[in-house]
Parts: structure tokens; C-alpha cells; sequence
């Protein structure tokens, strides 16, 4: 094939994608443009998961009338006038491609007008071609409707996942936002419903309990202002962390924001996570708002496309702050400041013993596993996996098992070991389909955001094939009125969300099932810190014999460490 130059129209399809990659795109580059615009009321609708119609309204400055159109065009923008202009960004947007990119894959209607005008104007763009334009009268601001997105490329289409996915992920984007500028009174609507909506008075706290409930943002601890030491004094951290006892299944809740640019960094998702090391279990994530605060020349924005990510002038420099804001906020609030460092103690000598455990078991002669013991007239049964019949001989830290077998010792994770049990008998309620409910005497209510309300409604019935009986209760708030039973006498609302989020990862339908049973089986698993009697040791242990994978647990962790009698012999010198 020839080389040859791309039609305009080519030109801009290609662009449009990398600018506009879901439904979800559509909206963030509207909002930003609406907050550039000193917008103080922004509203977001959204149907169909944004394909069908997207719609942002605004109380901004509005575009003047003779500028309208010209807003339209490619890489015209107010916000940037010259190349030094790009390491000095003070405004979100900034390549001028937003309206153009969408545009080129939707029909698009704008309406805007200015204080100083007396009417402002009406644009509709069909193929990024002017269609239409009118005067029309409208308060201040500009409301901007996007209608069958990706009708033109309908192999985009294809790639999408289902309408509550997306409306899921729209609603991520205004929650992100709502919490970056929490003086701007946001509205959501998804399918004509209210999903969720900020007070705009400028508290944090406020606004975190619109989007993630009342009693996330009553437990979440306010990071106190850092403004960095004498190597680092252009860095500024604030905003709110959650407590040790606040975690979620993932780091979904980190929310990142660089100069109140909404951003995904690992940098500061490591620093965070550092900070809470030795305080969470594994497999749990905090909470975190935090915006950091740095001079414009020292971030570089114009990474890509999506503005997602950005460059540190001095990337340590931003993770020591935030490390530091973070650890120093976790010390000075929490009940017992010297837990941390014993915690951070006991985690360096743990893992030392861990080490020299693991190392004494690879040594160890594989064993080839035992004869099972068959019933008089009977016929043998299948050989089970190789776990003999341990005795128990006590509990070590309130989180291991010590137990005699013949083949030497054994240490066995309670949690791993109980996460395994509950995991194959929930796999084998749900196959035979008898399930064990737990009823609920009084029903509990629950908040959920409106990124979770969107899931449970998506994955309801999957639910209810583990024993979950959820009643709608408003838009985003349900009833509990039954449970899986492993949930008696365990936190259900945490399990639930715990749950939730799980599901909202976005895997394959296939799955659903496997992911509900996990993240049920580590919610109601007796946890690290348990002090338990010798009956319920005793019997947690023969469970796990009886199980059909004993040697881990269900997200891959080993069970139990085993030191060989030979090797206790050589160890002692008695060999």
C-alpha cells in the first residue's frame, strides 16, 4: 500500500480515541472543563451507561457567542498560548481537544452563554460538522449534551462492557471530583435517578460522607497540613486517611490529586500503603483523600492523553511527604501511638522466623501421603491430600496453630486454615443449591455509593444464590433481611461492601461466583488476634484435613509450615 495523508476524518477518529476511551472519558473532560470555567453547581446525567446521552450542566463563565464554534476546532483553546505556557499548567485542560474529540465520535449539542451577553447560543455538531446554530437564552454557563457516543465507530462498541459497568464508572469520575473540589455542589443522575449529590460547602468531611456514607467519613482521621521539612519545602499534603480498622478489598479508595488534578500515580499509592505497613492484614487497603500541593514547574501534566498521569521534577521528594504525613497522622491519632512500632517490630522478626521456617521445609524429603483408613466392608475411598492426622498442641500469637503429626511439627495460619474450610463448604452449598440463610431479626440498613449501588443492582441475583436477601431502600441504600450463615456474629455490612467491591473489579461473569465465595470465606475466617480454646483449635483442624486443597488457602497462601522431625534431630545435634 502507498504511503498517503489520512483524511481529516481518519485524522480525527484516531485522535478521538485516545482522548475518549469510555463514556466515562466524555464526562471527566466535560467536568474539567466546567471547573476551569469557575463553575460552583456542576450536573452530570447520564442513560444507556453514557452511550445514549451524556449531559453536563454548569453555572460557569460560559463561551461567548462569537466563540462558540470555534471551541469546536482542534486544539483551540483559552487556557495556553505558547510552549512556555506547558511547564507552567494551572488549569486542568489545556490541548484544546476535548469538544473536538467527542464530537468526532457523537452528535453533540452545546448551549452557553456569558454574563455580559444578552442571549447566548445553540450549536448542534453532527459529525463534527455544524449542523445547526440558534440564539437561545440561558443563565450563565454552558450545559453540553452528548447523544449516541460512538455511533460512528461502532467497533468501540463492541469494547464496552454493560450499561451499569459504565454508568459505574462514571459515577468513579464526579466522586473523584466531588471530593477534589468539595466548595462545588455536584448532581449525578443515572437513568433519571438521583446516584449522588454534594453540599458544595467546601468541607472535605462533608463531602466524603455524600460519596462514601456517614460513618466512613466520621472514622476517617484528617491528615494535618505538611508542608514539607528543610529538604522538601515545596511539597504540601492534606486531606483525610482512614484508621487501621477502615479497609477495603482493593485500592479503589485511594484517591489521589495533584494540584487538585485527579491523578493515578503508583508512587503515591506505594507511599500510602508504606505507611500502613504492619497495621492492615493482608489483602486489605485503606482509604486515603489526599491532595498534594506542589509549585506548577515542579509536575509534569502533559504525559497523556487522559491526563491521568504525571511527572515528578522530584519524584522521592513527593513520596517522602506523603509517606511521612501519612505515618505521622496514624501515629499521633490512633489510641495507642507505640502499637506502630511494635507492630513494625513483631512484622521484621515474623517474617525472619518465616524465612527460617520455609528454609528448614525445603529441605524436608517429600512424604508420600498416608493410607486412608477405610471402614470393615467397605470399599477404599479416594487417597486425600497429604495432611496427616495432627494433634494439637497450642496457639502461638494468637494466630497460629502449633500441632504434632508424624512426620514432626506443623504451625498452621488459623485465618488461612478457616478461609480454606469456609471456602469449599460455601463451593458446596452452592452446588448442591442449599445454601444455609442466617435471617435477620431487625433488618440493617445499608449505604452504599452510587459506583456500589450500580453493582449490587448489576450482580443482585448472583448474590441471592449465596443466601443474601437485599431490599432496595432508596436509590442508594438497601435493607439486609438475610445472610449466608458463616456470616453469623461477624460484621455483614463489612463483609457486604467487602463483597461489593470485589465485584466491582470488573470481572468476567464467569467468576462472579468464585470471587463471592473468597471474599465471603475471609470475611467470616476467625482472624489473626483470636484467641482460641482447645476444642475449637482441635476442631478447626480436623476440618482442614478433611478439605480437598489443605495446603492453601483460597487466594494462594500457604496454610500451615511444616519442620520435619529429621531436621529438629540435626538441628539439636542428635544426628
Amino acid at each position: 500500500m502507498p504511503i498517503k495523508v489520512l483524511s481529516p476524518d481518519v485524522v480525527a477518529k484516531i485522535a478521538a480515541g485516545e482522548a475518549v476511551e469510555r463514556p466515562a472519558s466524555v464526562v471527566k473532560e466535560l467536568i474539567e472543563n466546567s471547573l476551569d470555567a469557575g463553575a460552583t453547581e456542576i450536573s452530570v446525567e447520564a442513560r444507556g451507561g453514557g452511550v445514549a446521552m451524556i449531559r453536563i450542566s454548569d453555572n460557569g463563565a460560559g463561551i461567548p457567542a462569537a466563540e462558540a464554534t470555534l471551541a469546536f476546532r482542534r486544539h483551540a483553546t483559552n487556557k495556553i498560548s505558547g510552549l512556555k505556557d506547558l511547564e507552567n499548567i494551572r488549569s486542568l485542560g489545556f490541548r484544546g481537544e476535548a469538544l473536538a474529540s467527542i464530537a468526532a465520535v457523537a452528535q453533540v449539542e452545546m448551549l452557553t452563554q456569558t454574563g455580559q451577553e444578552e442571549a447566548g447560543v445553540y450549536l448542534l455538531m453532527k459529525d463534527n460538522v455544524l449542523a445547526e446554530r440558534t440564539s437561545r437564552v440561558r443563565t450563565p454557563g454552558t450545559t453540553v449534551t452528548v447523544r449516541n457516543l460512538f455511533s460512528s465507530v461502532p467497533a468501540r462498541l463492541k469494547f464496552l462492557k454493560s450499561a451499569a459497568t459504565e454508568s459505574g464508572h462514571i459515577a468513579n469520575v464526579v466522586n473523584h471530583y466531588a471530593l477534589a473540589f468539595p466548595e462545588v455542589k455536584f448532581s449525578l443522575f443515572v437513568e433519571g435517578r438521583l446516584a449522588l449529590q454534594t453540599p458544595g460547602n467546601g468541607n472535605l468531611r462533608d463531602c466524603l460522607a455524600a460519596v462514601y456514607g456517614l460513618e466512613v467519613a466520621q472514622a476517617m482521621l484528617e491528615a494535618p497540613i505538611h508542608r514539607g521539612d528543610e529538604k522538601n519545602t515545596d511539597v504540601t499534603v492534606i486531606g483525610l486517611i482512614s484508621p487501621p480498622a477502615v479497609t477495603r478489598a482493593n485500592q479503589g479508595y485511594l484517591s489521589f490529586f495533584v494540584n487538585r488534578r485527579w491523578v493515578r500515580s503508583r508512587t503515591l499509592t506505594f507511599a500510602v500503603e508504606d505507611a500502613y505497613k504492619g497495621l492492615l492484614m493482608t489483602g486489605k487497603h485503606p482509604l486515603a483523600v489526599l491532595n498534594i500541593v506542589l509549585p506548577f514547574p515542579e509536575v509534569d501534566v502533559n504525559v497523556h492523553p487522559t491526563k491521568m498521569e504525571v511527572r515528578f521534577r522530584s519524584e522521592q521528594a513527593v513520596f517522602a511527604a506523603v509517606q511521612k504525613v501519612v505515618k505521622q497522622t496514624l501515629i499521633r491519632q490512633s489510641p495507642v501511638p507505640e502499637i506502630e512500632v511494635r507492630m513494625h517490630d513483631l512484622a521484621g522478626q515474623a517474617e525472619t522466623r518465616q524465612i527460617l521456617w520455609e528454609d528448614l521445609s525445603r529441605d524436608a524429603p517429600a512424604r508420600p501421603p498416608a493410607p486412608p483408613l477405610t471402614p470393615v466392608g467397605q470399599k477404599p475411598a479416594a487417597p486425600l491430600p497429604a495432611v496427616p492426622i495432627l494433634r494439637v498442641l497450642g496457639q502461638l500469637s494468637s494466630a497460629y496453630i502449633i500441632a504434632e503429626g508424624p512426620e514432626g511439627l506443623y504451625l498452621i495460619d488459623q485465618h488461612a486454615a478457616h478461609e480454606r474450610v469456609l471456602y469449599e463448604d460455601l463451593k458446596l452449598q452452592r452446588e448442591c443449591q442449599d445454601v444455609t440463610v442466617q435471617g435477620m431479626l431487625e433488618p440493617l440498613s445499608l449505604e452504599l455509593t452510587g459506583k456500589q449501588a450500580l453493582v449490587l443492582k448489576e450482580k443482585s441475583p448472583v448474590l441471592a444464590g449465596f443466601g443474601f436477601n437485599l431490599e432496595p431502600f432508596g436509590e442508594t441504600s438497601y435493607l439486609v433481611r438475610g445472610v449466608p450463615a458463616v456470616l453469623k456474629d461477624r460484621n455483614i455490612a463489612g463483609a457486604l461492601m467487602g463483597v461489593i467491591d470485589a465485584l466491582a473489579e470488573g470481572q468476567a461473569e464467569a467468576v462472579w461466583e468464585e470471587i463471592i465465595a473468597v471474599s465471603l470465606a475471609c470475611h467470616a475466617a476467625v482472624k489473626a488476634g483470636q484467641t482460641l480454646g482447645g476444642e475449637e483449635m482441635r476442631e478447626l483442624v480436623r476440618l482442614l484435613e478433611k478439605s480437598k486443597s489443605p495446603r492453601t488457602c483460597p487466594h494462594g497462601r500457604p496454610t500451615m509450615l511444616h519442620l520435619s522431625s529429621g531436621k529438629l534431630e540435626k538441628e539439636f545435634g542428635r544426628r
